[in-house]
């Protein structure tokens, strides 16, 4: 046993473990080792450590310590900086940062920090008790193996990229093979500006004064840009600036279906998940928003057939915040019916949102201590309700939403004025005292947010000065698409309420060769909800293993 061990990994006893040999080592030889703790033992070594590893006793492996630096890491410059390896359980990761100009039309200009985490699959270490020995093992992690390079581009716009802390779900399955590069970025899966890149947050935008000077620096944080630094990050950092592989979901999709627009030779193949955009000229953002609005209602109404006793509850808080005139929330804004609607962003669109919506309301109102006291609502329910929202850590959603789908058009504030058309529906006080359900809004920005929430307040002028916006160059070349020779498989998810499926369907149809997986097993959140599944299958249709359809 112990030689076929040795065969399949390097033993690597560390110096303490070996100086101690005879003390730590050495079992007593009269007590017997039990079945179920070298069953245990095997199992962990079999298994790769897992969790269970970081308690163990972490032998050195090749790739650490004081190893000698590869070239490309003595080659730091001044558009490329690159910190040293370190490690979560199971994974091992290093910090890039890259200087990239704020408008690649003007290299020689104002330049900003964008930056990216490489990770890898780390060292794995175990032990096993063979007779009255307990021994060591150490795989070496893969920092210093060639592995091909995959690009994961964040959802958003304005979220930052996974902060990995452990070896699992999809980032688990795409180290098995690849060496995965993490931007900060948006929720748009990566996008400047957020994260570690030069950040724009609400007090580092206050540092603009000018809201025409704010609208004229924010325009370059779209897709079109976010490509530009793609490549500048693969030129640098892959070996012979070999093609990568990139995995887009949601608005990181759209930023995959651009980069396949403008500049296919970097890449090997495209993983999309949720992230198929509207592509045509004349498809505007009123198109976009008239169809999500379809695709909400339809969310309404699962919520309120699942949780049928959230009407009265939801009715009764929103004639309560009427008749106040709106409630103040702990950051200082104001929570109004409109304002209370927006929680539909989150819980109508992903997974456990229902759920997690439904005992929120549930806590919704202080009890009431001293009999007639007044009723008011709880600051665990308004504190919640800020924590949803999130637009105070990343204000580039609100700011830059609506300008994704813009091409040589201004959105004029779409999904503000298309729901005006649908107050019959979407009236909240009315609905409420009718006594009928009433619908959350989705995936939209209104103009009153700026009004209504306190970080976004010095925002306005120019978030109205973008929306007014109309020179913006086009995100998609439709002729390229049509003609597009990289490999593409996309996950495109039935009641995706955030992307449209039949805009969805409508793009799919001009992307020469794409491999389509439509289901309705997963919501917009599948990538992160489905574990290894969903990358297992995209890259299983790329390779023949799945069925093309």
């Amino acid at each position: 046993m112990s030689a076929f061990l040795r065969q399949q990994m390097p033993l690597v006893l560390s110096s303490s473990a070996a100086a101690a040999r005879g003390a730590l080592l050495r079992t007593p030889a009269a007590a017997p080792v039990p079945p179920r703790l070298l069953l245990r033992s095997l199992l962990r070594l079999a298994g790769g450590g897992g969790r269970s590893s970081r308690h163990l006793c972490f032998a050195q492996h090749p790739a650490g310590g004081k190893r000698k630096r590869s070239t490309m890491e003595q080659q730091q410059t001044l558009e490329h900086r690159m910190g040293d390896w370190y490690s979560v359980p199971d994974l091992g990761l290093r910090d890039h940062w890259f200087t990239v100009p704020l408008d690649y039309g003007f290299p020689g200009g104002a330049k900003i920090s964008v930056f990216a985490r490489e990770v890898v699959l780390g060292a794995v270490s175990a032990w096993m008790i063979l007779g009255s020995h307990i021994i060591l093992f150490s795989v070496a992690g893969k920092e210093a193996q060639q592995l091909p390079y995959l690009l994961y581009l964040q959802g958003g716009p304005g979220f930052e990229s996974p902060r990995p802390t452990e070896a699992s779900g999809w980032l688990k399955k795409a180290c098995d093979e690849f060496r995965v590069i993490l931007l900060d970025q948006a929720s748009f899966v990566w996008q400047r500006g957020t994260g570690l890149s030069t950040p724009l947050t609400i007090s580092s935008l206050m540092q603009i004064t000018s809201a025409e000077k704010l609208a004229d620096f924010l325009k370059h944080f779209r897709a079109d840009n976010i490509v530009n630094d793609a490549e500048f990050i693969r030129v640098h950092l892959v070996p012979d600036a070999e093609p990568w592989t990139v995995l887009g979901q949601s608005y990181g999709g759209f930023c995959a279906v651009t980069y396949l627009s403008f500049a296919p030779k970097g890449l090997k193949c495209v993983l999309l998940t949720g992230g198929l955009p509207p592509i045509r000229k004349d498809c505007s953002a009123d198109d976009v928003y008239r169809a999500c609005f379809d695709q909400v209602v339809h969310q309404n109404e699962k919520y309120y057939k699942r949780f049928p006793q959230d009407v009265l509850l939801i009715n009764e808080i929103v004639v309560y915040l009427s008749e106040a005139g709106g409630v103040p929330l702990p950051s200082g804004g104001l929570l109004t019916p409109r304002g209370l609607q927006c929680l539909g962003l989150v819980a109508l669109g992903s997974s456990a949102g229902f759920e997690r919506l439904h005992y929120m309301i549930e806590r919704a109102w202080d009890p009431i201590l001293v009999e007639g006291a007044p009723r008011h609502l709880s600051y665990y329910f308004l504190k919640a309700f800020e924590s949803w929202m999130a637009f105070d850590t990343n204000p580039l959603y609100a700011l830059l939403h609506e300008s994704i789908y813009c091409q040589g058009a201004a959105s004029k504030w779409s999904a503000h004025k298309i729901r005006g058309g649908l107050e019959s529906a979407f009236d909240p006080v009315k609905a409420a005292r009718e006594g009928r359900p009433v619908f959350f809004t989705g995936e939209m920005v209104f103009p009153w947010m700026f009004d209504e929430i306190h970080t976004l307040k010095h925002l306005k002028e120019a978030a109205c000065l973008l929306s007014e916006k109309e020179d913006w160059p086009p995100l998609y070349d439709v002729t390229a698409l049509n003609n597009n020779k990289v490999p593409v498989a996309a996950a495109v998810y039935y009641e995706d309420m955030y992307v449209n499926f039949k805009l969805s369907m409508e793009t799919a149809s001009q992307v020469a060769g794409i491999r389509l997986w439509i289901t309705n097993e997963f919501m917009h959140s599948g990538l992160r909800d489905g574990g290894s599944l969903v990358i297992d299958h995209l890259l299983g249709m790329l390779r023949g293993g799945k069925p093309l359809f």
